[in-house]
């Protein structure tokens, strides 16, 4: 890891995914991260337990992090915490709402002990308003974040694959942090944070909102098709693949024509000779688009498709996606052995960070408690 945060302490009560993105994403940076989790652990353990006995998600968003088990109601445990923060430049929670405060330690009332300490609330809807005190998770926001309605089919809404609304939340959660402890080393004085799910995704959709506000335009669900480009979408080859095409401009139409239809003239059919008369004739247009790339495999018109520097996509499976030649992968230790996974987007003057280990459940307790010690 570069060591970028070293010196930087983060304590985090954290469970799930939106909390333990940011600190993970910190802890790569190369600050301490010291992941408090009840008795019982972190119920993301176990949301599977696919890879060699230890859960997908819990592997991903938990390496380089220590791990102590806290019962913060216990007197002794509540007074360890309390020294442990004394000394955090960061203090993540994403409990449900009021409980930081109503287990002692409202951040708040931290930050005025603390003036140097950055804190950090991650919360369904916000801390205020009137759904604040409402439970969230990821497919809930989703749907309360307008998200689900422009995707999917005209005749399906359908959940987005991974877990967007939680990574839109820790994504937004990390830069924030960033930038406090940049404000920090100017001020020299923390700040609170406060990041929803459902904020964080609304961010994502102001688009389409600001498209309905000032322009009156309804989102059309298109599937594996853009609504305002013809042809962009997927289509289905010989061998039962499909292969996604784009394109943004008429030079390239007349290439794709020529090159990929076989039919130049195509290109100055009247349905067809702007973008807004092939999206207006779109299943005109696809009538002629899909024998021809129902009768050739997909990896072949892919060929075809990238001599012609058209723009194009496999729909991947998880096969073609586990086999993809762009891959880059970093190995990571987990409590049951070596994981290796796909690598974080970033790569820093070519080199790839290596990530800490992930922790079994409450593996530092004992360092933490002998070195916090009261």
């Amino acid at each position: 890891m570069t060591g970028d945060l070293a010196g930087v302490t983060v304590v985090s009560i954290e469970q799930a995914v939106a909390a333990p993105y940011v600190s993970g994403r910190l802890a790569e940076a190369g600050a301490r991260v010291i992941k408090v989790e009840r008795p019982e652990g972190d119920f993301a353990r176990g949301y599977d337990h696919l890879v060699h006995g230890e859960s997908a998600y819990f592997v991903w968003l938990n390496r380089g992090k220590e791990s102590v088990c806290l019962d913060l109601r216990d007197a002794q445990d509540h007074a360890l915490m309390g020294r442990m923060l004394a000394k955090a430049d960061v203090f993540i929670q994403n409990l449900a709402p009021g409980a930081i405060a109503r287990l002692g330690f409202d951040q708040a009332e931290l930050r005025k002990r603390y003036p140097r300490l950055i804190t950090l609330a991650i919360s369904g809807y916000g801390e205020d308003g009137p759904r604040k005190d409402l439970k969230a998770y990821d497919l809930l926001v989703q749907a309360e974040s307008g998200l689900s309605q422009i995707t999917g089919t005209e005749d399906s809404l359908t959940r987005v694959g991974v877990s967007v609304g939680d990574i839109a939340a820790g994504m937004t959660a990390y830069q924030a942090v960033l930038r406090a402890l940049i404000g920090r080393g100017v001020t020299g004085q923390g700040r609170h944070l406060s990041i929803s799910l459902f904020h964080a995704l609304a961010d994502w959709m102001n688009v389409p909102y600001l498209q309905y506000v000032y322009g009156g335009k309804e989102p059309v669900r298109s599937g594996l098709h853009h609504p305002t480009i013809a042809p962009y979408g997927a289509y289905a080859c010989a061998d039962g693949k499909d292969v996604l095409i784009s394109i943004q401009n008429e030079r390239e139409w007349r290439v794709f024509c020529a090159d990929i239809l076989g039919l130049p003239d195509l290109a100055g059919d009247p349905r067809f000779d702007t973008n807004s008369h092939r999206v207006e004739h779109r299943t005109a247009l696809d009538e002629v688009l899909r024998p021809v790339f129902g009768g050739v495999a997909r990896d072949e018109m892919a060929r075809r498709l990238e001599a012609a520097r058209i723009a194009y996509g496999r729909v991947s499976t998880m096969d073609d996606l586990t086999n993809h030649p762009q891959n880059r992968y970093v190995e990571v230790d987990s409590p049951t052995g070596p994981v290796r996974m796909l690598a974080p987007g970033a790569l820093a003057d070519g080199v790839e960070e290596q990530p800490g280990a992930v922790p079994m459940l409450g593996q530092h307790t004992d360092a933490i408690r002998t070195e916090f010690a009261g």
